[in-house]
């Protein structure tokens, strides 16, 4: 098995303490000096980081995080009232569809996300991912929509976001 290069590393070692302080919301210099400990400990016990690879190490990449984490608790948030509201208005029209969507990520881990994210929000859930092509069950799906406007409505602010510190 070949070694992971330092970059990846650092790259792991700064993703966990960025998830080590969200976890903890706490900014304190104890539990900053504790975040770099443990992630470095779990960096380094990891056995196959080169599994991971796909993020982008530049100093824009934690803003790029935190931008994606507000976008998805924002149409998180959309898609929850729009499910609240078709359930309280059972006479809104439904319009389920299997539909594809296109992804221009390129990472194994970047169009996981991308899907788990899909998932997430209420009304559409990733079925499957083959190359650069998401299969998405979608709630409402007027009629007629083709892939541009699929992936448009579905995954480009996602993924918009996501390419800032995934490739």
């Amino acid at each position: 098995m070949k070694k992971p290069s330092l970059p990846v590393y650092v790259g792991l070692i700064l993703t966990l303490l960025v998830l080590w302080i969200m976890l903890t919301g706490s900014l304190s210099a104890g539990e900053l000096m504790l975040g770099v400990v443990v992630a470095i400990v779990a960096a380094i016990a990891t056995p196959r980081v080169e599994n991971i690879r796909g993020f982008r190490i530049t100093p824009y990449a934690p803003v790029a995080l935190l931008r994606y984490l507000v976008h998805f608790f924002i149409a998180l948030i959309q898609a929850n009232l729009d499910m609240a509201r078709r359930v309280l208005t059972p006479s809104l029209p439904l319009h389920p569809e299997l539909v594809e969507v296109k992804t221009g990520l390129e990472s194994r881990l970047g169009k996981l996300l991308l899907a788990n994210s899909i998932t997430l929000t209420p009304g559409t859930l990733t079925v499957d991912v083959v190359e650069d092509r998401l299969l998405v069950h979608w709630i409402d799906c007027r009629p007629g929509k083709d892939l541009a406007c699929a992936t448009l409505e579905i995954a480009e602010g996602f993924e918009k976001h996501i390419r800032g510190f995934l490739q």
